[in-house]
């Protein structure tokens, strides 16, 4: 994955706020990378609404 990529929020791993549990099948695009916990990297995604937060990169998918 590379950013600029448009991405679908295809599940979520862990228990998360209301407003980031409703971004579950919406498209949006990476931004940058991110350390997780020392050994994985997520990605920072940016929604249409400029809404951005990060996602491990099991919990996404590339949108063709």
């Amino acid at each position: 994955m590379e950013v600029g990529q448009k991405v679908r929020i295809r599940r979520l791993r862990d228990r998360v706020s209301e407003l980031v549990a409703k971004r579950l099948g919406q498209v949006g695009t990476i931004q940058d990378y991110k350390m997780t916990d020392g050994s994985g990297v997520g990605v920072l995604v940016q929604f249409e609404d400029k809404f951005a937060t990060w996602f491990f990169d099991d919990e996404i998918e590339v949108v063709q």
